[in-house]
């Protein structure tokens, strides 16, 4: 994974900037903070789910808010990158986060589920701005034959976040039994206030806690001197571009759908795998149990990462693609077929064959694209709405078919990114780049 030990001054930088190594290393850290914030839903859906009473459909509207925001806010947060660069506009994602997340405050405390909702849009708001920003600095950060290495070692600290999460999130946000609401009210009321506190708190310190994290991370990124890379983008886009620009890239269009595809599936059995392990039939365990089985699936993808860091640096990008989502269908076809400690470990297991995906098939949509990267960026980032709308089909599907058999639906969705990656994702012959 080559990486220049040249300050970037020469492109588009102070003379006093730091290094591609240190830059990628400051990126890191922000990779880390939103996999954290992105994976710590998959404890917050169940902890709702009991509080509110809710059926999976309504339960899965956590996804949809959150990865919805990417779907509305990608094309302003591209705008905000583009007048602010890379650099100010990670500053600025960690700040509208850090907001978002303050907002769980008066959400608990008010025990409305609308309420949890408006902030996590707010919170995936900012993440969506970092998306925007940060992707596309990463890839850019070397020589374009190994941005797909690059961002897949930048994505394995995201993944380390979202390791983490569901064991900060069982500890302190399942550690207590959730009453139901008749059980509730057979209480006396002094009981009745101080479970409704305890409830509350145990949700607002996690996330306040997570917000001065958030605002911290702001200062040090804006202190620090990152390199700026203007000229690949808008600030360099002389020909003023549009977003058609880049739809009419064959793989920008196709990438944007294997980003949809792909997001949607990880969400889609993270989201479930809390329920489903708990299944008399399939886990028989406890929900806060089940989080250290969450934790391995996003384990999986960290150790996934940090392997496929170097083997993209030596193999095809596209077949390793396509060869990673096949062994998901494999897995997936076996846990559809099966229960117990079989079921368990392949929809687990799932998690490591998901490693590579996300930055691989995002290196190889803004592959050759110069001044029409950011665009591109938008729109990748934009298709991660699928974490909304998947999660919620198979929500759907869950109260109707079961939980077990739900799971149909991720299937498919690997089998689209196997035609990605060996057919999808070709460049047309030519020059793309803007000119």
């Amino acid at each position: 994974m080559p990486i220049s030990s040249t300050p970037l001054s020469t492109r588009g930088s102070s003379a006093t900037a730091v290094t591609p190594r240190v830059a990628l290393g400051v990126a890191t850290t922000i990779f880390f903070m939103w996999g954290f914030l992105t994976s710590l839903n998959d404890v917050l859906i169940p902890h709702l789910k009991a509080v509110f009473e809710l059926n999976y459909t309504r339960a899965m509207l956590v996804q949809f808010t959150f990865f919805g925001a990417y779907f509305l806010m990608s094309l302003p947060a591209g705008w905000l990158v583009a007048r602010l660069g890379y650099k100010n506009g990670i500053v600025a994602g960690l700040v509208i986060a850090g907001v978002g997340a303050l907002g769980f405050w008066p959400a608990a405390a008010l025990r409305m589920y609308e309420a949890f909702l408006a902030s996590l849009f707010v919170l995936a708001t900012g993440i969506t701005v970092l998306q925007v920003a940060a992707n596309p600095y990463v890839a850019l950060l070397g020589p374009e034959q190994t941005s797909s290495s690059r961002l897949t070692l930048a994505q394995a600290l995201n993944s380390l976040g979202t390791t983490l999460a569901p064991l900060f999130g069982g500890l302190l946000i399942l550690g207590t039994t959730v009453k139901s609401g008749d059980q509730i009210d057979a209480l006396p009321a002094a009981e009745q206030i101080a479970y409704r506190a305890a409830e509350a708190q145990s949700v607002q310190g996690p996330y306040v806690g997570l917000a001065i994290a958030l605002v911290l991370l702001a200062i040090f990124v804006y202190l620090f001197r990152l390199p700026s890379l203007t000229e690949d983008t808008e600030q360099a886009d002389t020909s003023h571009h549009t977003l058609l620009d880049a739809l009419r890239e064959p793989h920008v269009l196709f990438g944007v759908l294997a980003i949809f595809f792909y997001v949607g599936a990880e969400v889609s059995i993270g989201s479930f795998l809390v329920n489903y392990l708990s299944m008399p039939d399939i886990g028989g365990i406890t929900e806060q149990q089940a989080t250290h089985y969450v934790s391995a699936y996003w384990g999986g993808a960290m150790i996934g990462r940090f392997a496929g860091s170097w083997l993209l640096v030596r193999f095809s990008p596209r077949r390793l693609l396509a060869l990673f989502a096949a062994a998901n269908i494999v897995l997936l076809g076996v846990t559809l077929m099966s229960a117990g400690q079989t079921a368990v470990y392949c929809i687990v297991a799932t998690g490591l064959f998901n490693s590579i995906m996300f930055p691989t098939i995002f290196a190889l949509g803004i592959e050759r694209l110069g001044p029409l990267t950011s665009k591109a960026s938008s729109l990748l980032i934009m298709a991660i709405v699928g974490g909304a709308v998947l999660p919620l089909l198979q929500g759907a599907l869950a109260d109707h078919i079961g939980v077990h058999y739900s799971f149909v639906l991720p299937v498919l969705c690997y089998a689209y990114i196997i035609f990605y990656g060996l057919v999808g994702s070709r460049p047309r012959v030519g020059n793309i780049r803007g000119d």
